[in-house]
């Protein structure tokens, strides 16, 4: 075991674990969206960043790439970090403003105004596409093309792959396929009408539901009246 300071509390790692893995076995969460158990971490969309070392020399790192070493000092929730997350959130927006994951993303982070123009290209190329392909469908029907501007994801040569057996995984993880709803708002670049991302509580004990949020804080369950 690997003793290191998470958000100034000491704690103990694996070897082979990374931050995200650590933290979130002490119940820490830290956003991610190109992140997905089972598949080769690639700390693409940077929203995974925690802030590692002490100030002035701490820095951002990707949690979900970054392993744990002995006396590492992590904290996770620094006005820093959530800084950088809202503007990795503002740019995702403004290239698929019509994903209602990266809109969920948008409403738990504060992200109420969009300072970059909407381009709808519909992809935030996190790669999940192509790593399910690859590592779990064992196809390697799609991959990454040019750079820059010119990136895109696509098929060799751009033409129907042999390899593809429309299996559908690729859909399966894309967080861009997830369609927002209409919404009052529809028309506007960040709806964030939905404020509801928990999951319905559905037990509730005196003044918590669940076991850890207090009443109505999800937005989906109101307060027992009192007999």
């Amino acid at each position: 075991m690997i003793p290191i300071l998470m958000n100034g509390l000491e704690v103990q790692a694996e070897e082979h674990w990374t931050v995200l893995e650590a933290a979130r076995f002490y119940g820490l969460e830290i956003p991610t969206l190109c992140w997905m158990e089972g598949l080769t971490p690639w700390g693409g969309c940077r929203l995974c960043l925690v802030e590692i070392g002490e100030p002035p020399k701490s820095r951002l790192v990707s949690s979900c790439t970054y392993p744990v070493e002995k006396g590492l000092a992590v904290r996770t929730d620094t006005r820093r970090v959530i800084e950088a997350r809202r503007v990795m959130i503002e740019l995702m927006l403004s290239t698929a403003p019509m994903s209602k994951k990266i809109q969920d993303l948008a409403s738990k982070f504060g992200v109420t105004q969009q300072r970059f123009p909407p381009r709808n290209e519909e992809c935030v190329y996190c790669g999940l596409c192509i790593r399910m392909c690859d590592e779990q469908m064992d196809a390697r029907a799609i991959g990454f093309q040019n750079r820059g501007y010119k990136r895109k994801i696509s098929t060799p040569f751009d033409i129907r792959s042999e390899e593809c057996r429309l299996c559908g995984g690729c859909l399966y993880v894309c967080p861009a396929c997830s369609a927002r709803c209409g919404g009052p708002n529809a028309d506007t670049d960040i709806c964030n009408a939905c404020l509801q991302i928990e999951p319905t509580c559905l037990e509730q004990y005196d003044e918590l539901n669940c076991w850890m949020y207090d009443v109505g804080r999800c937005g989906s369950c109101v307060q027992e009246k009192k007999r």
